[in-house]
């Protein structure tokens, strides 16, 4: 007598604010560059110039998508590696027109880590229930003495709303002070607004592979590196790079930019789906967030009487893929300090983000599955 195992669930990978699939150009990209680029692109040999040809492709192409000069663009090991980069690098360029660093309460982590590693004086800018900045608050901050550089990033990677970077660039710009843009989220999906001097990214945040990050210095801005002197091209953080990963960061990047308006569109709606459904299909519910100007891909929700980690393994068990609390901070059961800076539930909290491949059935199965997997959990703590 046989038997056969019962299917699992099927998988839904719902964390592209993470980092989202490999696109397929990427790794086709990748294996090309693995021939042609293994060689120093530094040095002076066919294998080399062959090598740094790839590299300013790759370089000419993200510099396009993103409207840059290619000489303001460098290449860093990760979306925390150039973010650290642009502020310890800023803060050093502007030591003669103050130390103190401005940032809204809502930064990416590593962008805090990184002024506190600085030994800055901050000011935190506060932000509104739905996670948007206090431009009046900004402006008093900006406009104090001793500002070095202040910081905004250009939509909340936890709650998705977006923020009002083209007025802080303007009050900046006023103040005569630099406006560091943490654009992780943004790039690859929607355009960020001028005025800024310094922009990271992350290229596994738009279908590229992991290990490559994006630092834009403007030309107008003093940027000092913060790390020993190294004679590489256009070196400004220390290591060589990863030229293949490079290569398939380029290929993705233009990808997607080409597709951002249809996903940007398909995205959106799915998204709103969740914010209407959610709430409508679950007691005690909170989604966060500005429902107008937010990110086409990202949704927070916030399940009362529900723990975080206990609803992302429930979630897990039955094949969903989705992040709880901060993204970063997840793993040490801290709350989140974004969705405490906005004023709501920091606990019990499912964040969901969609990629390329997320389809409408995806987003049926995990509407139909959530209702009963937060009843049970709630019933398992006796509420």
């Amino acid at each position: 007598m046989s038997s056969s195992a019962q299917p699992g669930p099927q998988a839904a990978y719902l964390d592209a604010a993470t980092a989202a699939p490999l696109h397929p150009l990427a790794k086709q990209a990748m294996m090309a560059a693995m021939a042609e680029g293994w060689a120093d692109p530094g040095k002076l040999y066919t294998q080399s110039r062959k090598a740094r040809h790839l590299v300013e492709a790759a370089r000419a192409t993200i510099a396009e998508c993103l409207s840059v000069r290619r000489e303001e663009l460098f290449f860093t090991t990760s979306g925390t590696t150039a973010a650290h980069a642009a502020v310890l690098g800023g803060l050093a360029g502007r030591r003669r027109a103050g130390d103190t660093f401005v940032h809204s309460a809502i930064e990416h982590s590593a962008v805090l880590h990184a002024a506190t590693f600085a030994g800055a004086p901050t000011t935190s800018v506060g932000v509104n229930l739905k996670g948007r900045l206090d431009l009046a608050a900004w402006e008093a901050a900006v406009t104090a003495p001793g500002v070095a550089l202040a910081a905004l990033i250009s939509a909340s990677h936890e709650a998705g709303t977006v923020q009002p970077v083209s007025a802080a660039a303007e009050i900046c710009a006023e103040a005569g002070v630099p406006l560091y843009v943490d654009a992780a989220q943004s790039i690859g999906r929607m355009g960020v607004p001028p005025g800024w001097s310094l922009l990271t990214a992350s290229a596994r945040k738009w279908g590229g592979p992991s290990g490559v990050g994006v630092l834009v210095v403007r030309k107008s801005m003093r940027w000092v590196s913060p790390y020993p002197e190294d004679e590489r091209p256009y070196a400004r953080t220390p290591g060589a790079i990863d030229l293949p990963a490079i290569v398939g960061a380029a290929a993705a990047l233009r990808a997607v930019t080409n597709d951002a308006a249809a996903e940007r569109k398909r995205q959106s709606a799915l998204i709103e789906r969740i914010r209407t459904e959610v709430p409508r299909l679950v007691p005690d519910v909170e989604v966060v967030g500005d429902p107008v100007e937010r990110l086409p891909h990202l949704v927070t929700f916030s399940c009362l009487y529900v723990d975080g980690e206990a609803l992302l393994h429930a979630l897990d068990r039955r094949g969903f893929a989705v992040s709880s609390g901060s993204s970063c901070t997840s793993s040490t059961l801290r709350p989140s300090h974004v969705l405490e800076a906005m004023g709501v539930l920091s606990h019990g909290n499912v964040r969901v983000s969609l990629h390329r491949d997320t389809t409408s059935e995806d987003v049926d199965r995990f509407l139909a599955e959530l209702p009963g997997i937060v009843a049970a959990l709630r019933e398992e703590a006796g509420i």
